[in-house]
């Protein structure tokens, strides 16, 4: 028997494989069993060429528990070792020394490239003690067992074994148990091992017999070898993309369409990738993603591989050559990634817009579930908007689909304004919106439905690509006014009703929380409604975008109330008839208080004239003191005025009505404001 210290230069090797080098305890048997896999995988290749003469036979790798003895144990029927290969690839651990390693990457560990021969030290992490019974391949070989307690010393001695291969026999520690019970095994040999190309054995096959499961005597073989990705995809039908999508993700809906990725040049890169029906929450369908290797399993984490906006795909991806470190589980940065990411981003365009050519009725019933992904990628990703653009579609509220140079065509004649604009109109909710629509397409406009999650962002980068070209909301402003054109009517209301019935509607708009209202008046038809609300396009985007995450700057609008217009149409005849009922109702009393305002107004402006060029010592006490008492006697005669006016305004109940319809119509009277409107309702039926 042989003893020796393994090569490096410290004794605290294993705290720090168990410490750093691997992120995760359970990672250790798909290295273990990935060794396994090349193994065998380098005696086919060494038999094709002739250098391995013998028969190949059954080259199952096997995974056992014996829990008597507390072992878990992989075997394979690979090129085995020799004790000199021991020697040279278990022994001699690659390291200049662990504390060099320790200040090397204590910042961060992960980043290390991974070594041959280290992906075994991560059975140390769950064992207390690790034995290797391995055979070479090599005619004349003998068997050994190599073992060690963790220490930086092993022993290795001669021993008898049957076949080539190399058994790993893991005595798993206390703090690990858990390895020990079938349950978990399988579990880990599921997430990690399911595609693996060397057939794995766990079990026997179970079947039920006469009320009771019997085991078969027949090996449980747990991987497919041969996984949907790495075949051909002309040999592969729709049906057998579907399946593959509900192994792959169970409880998942049929996706709606597929990109199978095959390259060998000027990386290997082989994968299919899903376009699932998303729920609402972007944020949770991310990580569906399978990162292989050469079929090993490593991380369904591909940010940096796969474009930010595709992580919302399902699927695989598997590549050589995508650098790992040495727990195969973080990736590098490198420029092969960034080279397959750029590949991806160019597949999914081409396909979409493969689809989009040939079958358009399709894409156009998958659109609503589809654009989430096309915005999210021209949003975050310049390049792939100059591919999208081809294919993205507008869809407006009659429920037709349109790309962006086909709506152009269809817009330009009637939605371009006075100063050669072009003006998109949208709505965000057909169902609140709706009295808005309906007013916007009696003019003949059309009407676009942005309702989508990141409808908002998409807005604001089309009117930035758009050229001449602006986005409006269809509440945001009298449909008269959406779209300025050269004609205007003329208003039928004085300034003083205008000024008169401006208090007359602020006194009687409901309180409404975080919401201020300013009355303007507008010249419309008499047609058009008496009364409606609008919100300024520019408040209402940049608060919508901080409520959606914009940050920054955006924060200062978040504080803001909301802001709306109460427009009054002036040359309505409910209009007309309340500011003729206000004037015979208060109309002395508010014209005299007016002629009083007036006449103390013409006092004030001579004597503030009066002061104009005079330093602040050369004015009298006296001329300030009469200042201030014309100040307060005019402020005094106006608040009796808007008394005057409020009164008639709260007993006069069609003012009330008209406000509260122009609240409801935009879904904005809620609570008792809505309890006293139906009373009203009644009262004047």
């Amino acid at each position: 028997m042989q003893k020796g210290n393994i090569g490096i230069t410290t004794e605290n090797i294993f705290p720090i494989i168990k410490k750093y080098l691997y992120s995760d305890h359970e990672i250790f048997l798909r290295e273990l069993i990935s060794n396994a896999v090349d193994a065998t995988q380098k005696l086919k290749t060494l038999s094709s060429v002739g250098e391995h003469k013998g028969e190949l036979g059954d080259l199952t790798i096997r995974i056992s528990i014996d829990k008597k003895k507390k072992t878990l144990t992989i075997s394979d029927k690979g090129i085995g070792m020799t004790d000199e290969e021991i020697d040279k690839y278990i022994n001699q651990i690659a390291f200049s020394g662990a504390n060099d390693f320790l200040e090397k990457y204590k910042d961060d560990a992960n980043a290390i490239i991974g070594h041959f021969g280290l992906g075994f030290y991560s059975s140390f992490m769950v064992s207390e003690k690790v034995d290797i019974v391995t055979k070479s391949y090599k005619e004349g070989s003998k068997a050994v067992k190599w073992s060690c307690d963790g220490s930086p010393e092993y022993t290795i001695k001669e021993v008898k074994k049957a076949d080539r291969g190399t058994d790993i026999i893991l005595h798993i520690d206390d703090d690990n148990k858990q390895f020990l019970e079938d349950a978990e095994v399988e579990k880990l040999l599921k997430k990690y091992c399911s595609f693996l190309p060397v057939e794995v054995a766990f079990g026997k096959e179970k079947e039920w017999k006469d009320g009771k499961e019997v085991e078969l005597d027949k090996d449980r073989i747990i991987n497919d070898t041969n996984p949907l990705w790495i075949r051909k995809p002309a040999e592969i039908k729709d049906e057998d993309y579907n399946k593959f999508y509900s192994d792959l993700y169970p409880m998942a809906e049929e996706p709606l369409f597929n990109i199978h990725l095959n390259v060998d040049y000027p990386f290997n890169l082989t994968g299919i990738l899903y376009f699932p029906k998303l729920k609402n929450n972007v944020e949770v369908q991310k990580n569906k993603i399978q990162l292989f290797s050469n079929q090993v399993y490593v991380t369904d984490s591909v940010e940096g591989i796969v474009p930010e906006f595709l992580t919302l795909l399902h699927g695989v991806i598997d590549s050589p050559d995508i650098p790992l470190n040495v727990s195969r589980s973080y990736l590098q940065s490198d420029s092969n990634v960034k080279k397959i990411s750029n590949h991806i981003t160019k597949k999914v365009a081409d396909r979409l817009e493969d689809i989009f050519k040939k079958d358009r009725k399709t894409f156009e019933e998958k659109w609503d579930d589809l654009k989430i992904f096309i915005e999210y990628g021209m949003l975050s990703d310049e390049k792939f908007y100059d591919r999208a653009k081809k294919f993205a579609l507008l869809k407006n509220v009659d429920g037709k689909y349109f790309t962006f140079d086909e709506y152009i065509e269809i817009i330009k004649a009637n939605q371009t304004d006075k100063d050669k604009q072009l003006v998109y109109l949208y709505t965000t909710s057909e169902l609140d919106q709706h009295s808005y629509i309906d007013a916007a397409k009696s003019k003949g406009y059309d009407v676009l439905l942005m309702d989508g999650q990141l409808d908002i962002h998409v807005v604001n980068q089309l009117e930035q690509k758009f050229e001449n070209s602006r986005f409006v909301r269809v509440d945001s402003d009298i449909a008269e006014k959406l779209i300025p054109k050269d004609e205007k009517m003329e208003l039928k209301l004085s300034d003083t009703q205008k000024e008169d019935l401006t208090t007359i509607f602020s006194s009687q708009v409901s309180a409404q929380d975080k919401a201020n209202f300013i009355v303007t008046f507008e010249a419309l038809s008499e047609n058009d409604v008496p009364v409606m609300i609008t919100q300024q396009e520019f408040m209402r985007r940049m608060k919508e975008m901080n409520e959606m995450g914009g940050g920054g700057g955006m924060n200062f609008y978040g504080e803001l109330p909301d802001s709306y217009n109460l427009v009054v149409n002036g040359n309505h005849s409910l209009i007309q008839r309340i500011a003729e009922d206000e004037e015979k109702e208060t109309g002395e009393k508010v014209s005299s208080l007016r002629m009083k305002v007036k006449s103390l107004e013409s006092k004030k402006e001579k004597l503030e004239k009066a002061k104009e060029g005079k330093k602040e010592e050369e004015i009298t006490q006296s001329e300030k003191d009469e200042l201030e008492d014309l100040t307060k006697k005019i402020t005094d005669l106006n608040e009796k005025k808007d008394a005057e006016l409020k009164k008639f305004a709260l007993d006069y109940k069609l003012v009330s009505q008209l406000i509260d319809l122009a609240l409801l119509s935009n879904n904005m009277l809620k609570g008792q404001a809505l309890t006293k409107f139906v009373k009203r309702s009644i009262d004047l039926i």
